[in-house]
């Protein structure tokens, strides 16, 4: 059976059960040092995000590894785009931090490991729970860009190949926003430029966001495994004369028969 695209395989040294807590304490102690430590912690948290992500990487399968690089690429542009072109959110020394896009990475491994483990009511459940706070955020005027984000994610959740994902997604990136806000690794814009938008500071629907970001991410995962079985099934096709030995021998009779009447 051809594993989803969101059943990573990263480091089988490191048990299933311990990933999720790795990555977990990656991401809330880096965002403290971050924002703890003036001079070094932004450093030290780059160096250790990126070399636990680069060290399951290099122990990763195939379709892990594209998986992980597809989040990263799509990370970065998203995170230009966002932060330092649209200017949806400001991070504390303005440019947007070396360890981010790894960390979209890792959180989206944690996302896919907690999604495997999950029921299917979580589908159903985390937009149930979530749709009364988007209203009230709705009818208030305060959160506006919220309900745009939620309609989104429902869109995600409806199209979607990966919906367990997306589901836990959004409650998993809503707990990082959360944290990161809370320590002031970033700031959301009340008001949204270019628009006429306002949200929270984070907003309560960003896991969106996140949700876009793991559709990408599936989809070409999803592509690369149709281009690889494309490739691996032109080269086993077998020869013509392979899948039907009996034209062969008739080939050859016809070639003998027709030399003989011919008086070669």
């Amino acid at each position: 059976m051809t594993p989803h695209p969101t059943q990573l395989n990263t480091d089988r040294s490191v048990g299933v059960a311990a990933q999720p807590r790795i990555i977990a304490g990656v991401i809330c102690v880096g965002l403290l040092a971050d924002q703890e430590i003036d001079f070094w912690g932004q450093t030290l948290t780059n160096l250790a995000v990126w070399a636990l992500f680069l060290y399951w990487l290099r122990r990763a399968n195939a379709m892990t590894q594209v998986a992980l690089a597809a989040c990263v690429i799509y990370a970065t542009l998203g995170e230009i785009f966002l932060s330092l072109v649209w200017g949806v959110y400001d991070y504390r020394l303005g440019a947007v931090p070396l360890f981010v896009p790894a960390g979209h990475a890792l959180l989206f491994m944690l996302g896919g490991i907690l999604a495997a483990r999950s029921r299917e009511w979580v589908v159903w459940l985390t937009p149930v729970a979530a749709a009364p706070f988007i209203g009230l955020l709705l009818v208030s005027g305060a959160g506006t860009l919220d309900a745009l984000l939620f309609a989104m994610f429902l869109v995600c959740l409806w199209l979607g190949r990966a919906r367990k994902l997306y589901a836990v997604m959004f409650v998993l990136s809503l707990m990082m926003e959360l944290y990161g806000t809370w320590l002031g690794n970033w700031t959301w814009s009340a008001a949204v430029p270019w628009t006429r938008l306002t949200t929270v500071n984070p907003p309560l629907a960003a896991g969106a966001f996140y949700c876009v970001l793991d559709m990408l991410v599936v989809a070409t995962v999803s592509k690369w495994r149709f281009a690889k079985s494309s490739t691996r099934n032109r080269r086993s096709l077998p020869d013509v004369r392979q899948l039907f030995p009996a034209w062969r021998l008739a080939a050859r009779l016809w070639g003998r028969s027709a030399r003989t009447a011919a008086g070669i």
